[in-house]
């Protein structure tokens, strides 16, 4: 069963969600895809815990490490593997939907791999701001889909440059 708790952030609320020790979810209020919690224990959980302290860190300027939490976000193996290179973004820094594109068509061992495709898995990210996906921008730099709207990835990129 799914446990799940009520951060609040700069960015509005957010919602924890864990399953057998591990950080399955954070969700923006509001944001495209945000799940039905039907079924789910409210309340806080060591993991959800550690995740709401990994926010405080966050929002107080540090740069936590998202290898402090333990993730287990649902999805396919494609998602999975973009959601991995996601988390290879540092903090303060941008990428491409292509570059990624590139690099698991490296992976792969593919001649090209569909960017248009990454964007759909960087859409579907479940961990929000942990695993980074506000830290992919479109082929000419300009801020493109997230879930949480593009004033929210604005916000966070903003607040990264200056931490």
């Amino acid at each position: 069963m799914m446990t799940a708790a009520l951060y609040e952030s700069p960015l509005g609320k957010l919602t924890l969600a864990e399953e057998n020790g591990a950080l399955t979810g954070l969700w923006i209020e509001g944001q495209k895809y945000f799940p039905e919690l039907r079924d789910v224990r409210w309340e806080q959980t060591p993991v959800l815990t550690l995740a709401g302290d990994w926010l405080d860190r966050y929002f107080a300027g540090e740069q936590p490490q998202s290898g402090l939490l333990p993730l287990n976000p649902r999805g396919t193996a494609f998602q999975r593997q973009v959601w991995k290179c996601l988390l290879e973004i540092p903090c303060g820094s941008t990428t491409t939907y292509a570059a990624i594109a590139g690099e698991i068509a490296a992976l792969r061992g593919l001649p090209h791999m569909s960017a248009q495709a990454v964007g759909n898995a960087v859409g579907r990210n479940p961990i929000s701001i942990v695993i980074p996906c506000h830290r992919v921008l479109g082929s000419h730099g300009q801020l493109t889909g997230y879930a949480g709207g593009l004033e929210r990835k604005q916000w966070l990129l903003d607040w990264e440059q200056t931490t």
